[in-house]
């Protein structure tokens, strides 16, 4: 008996894995691993948030963490709801985009949604990891998940308040202690309208009206442009070795959130 109990313990406790060395996507000559597990079985919601809590992303059944030899550079960030306060540059943000409106939609893959996204990998992100995506790597992104999960289209409000053309799309994780943006894409052309700021700006507001308190941004790296964005929702906790901790700005910082205005606002 006692070893029946056992083995059912031990089928209960995830197994890692680590991933081999490939190139760094966002510091150059930097060696990138990974360390991940299968979210499988009832516990899979469960496991999933802990794991998030620890530091961890998911990605259809897989939840993920950086484990690269000599470097971490790559910091869970997540936005402390209740005490965020748009700024004047966040405020003109959410008044340019009055004319959108938000519409929740399960978790299924459309065509509409996936021709938005190779838009917007074909403009932001060529010859990134997710540039060569088929329809069924977007079906199996949206769709392979065994958590709580939400999509959230973006569309411009028709002359009747009827949903319109679909700009943008988040795909977000519902956690015991928070929303995490699992991944978002809008239409490149717009630049003006700073969709990114918007549909975070849009999770927060959704998140303090479900009461929870945190939105999940994923990992913030200092040094890389892609990422620099991410300090501007202030207050922002880090994961460090003490624990969730408040990320303060550093000079450096600062300089990044203003080439990032410049380019995106």
């Amino acid at each position: 008996m006692v070893g029946l109990v056992t083995e059912h313990y031990l089928s209960r406790l995830p197994q890692f894995f680590l991933t081999p060395g490939g190139a760094c996507p966002y510091l150059p000559g930097r060696v990138e691993r990974k360390v991940f597990a299968r979210l499988m079985g009832p516990q899979a919601a469960r496991l999933n948030d802990a794991l998030t809590q620890s530091g961890f992303r998911r990605s259809q059944l897989i939840a993920y963490r950086p484990a690269c030899d000599g470097c971490s550079a790559c910091v869970s960030v997540r936005i402390v709801v209740n005490e965020f306060v748009p700024g004047r540059t966040m405020r003109r943000v959410q008044r340019k985009n009055r004319d959108i409106m938000r519409v929740p939609v399960p978790a299924e893959a459309t065509r509409e949604q996936f021709a938005l996204l190779q838009s917007y990998l074909g403009s932001r992100h060529v010859g990134g990891g997710m540039s060569d995506m088929g329809l069924l790597d977007y079906v199996a992104m949206v769709e392979e998940t065994p958590v709580e999960t939400r999509l959230v289209e973006y569309r411009f409000k028709g002359p009747h308040g009827e949903p319109g053309r679909l700009i943008g799309c988040a795909l977000t994780d519902v956690l015991q202690d928070g929303l995490s943006m699992v991944y978002s894409f809008f239409d490149p052309a717009l630049t003006d309208r700073s969709l990114g700021t918007y549909m975070i700006l849009d999770h927060v507001r959704a998140a303090r009206q479900s009461r929870l308190p945190y939105v999940y941004l994923g990992y913030w790296v200092r040094g890389s442009q892609k990422m620099g964005y991410k300090v501007r929702f202030q207050p922002l906790e880090a994961l460090g070795q003490n624990g969730w901790q408040r990320l303060p700005i550093e000079p450096e910082d600062s300089s990044m959130i203003q080439s990032v205005k410049t380019q995106k606002t």
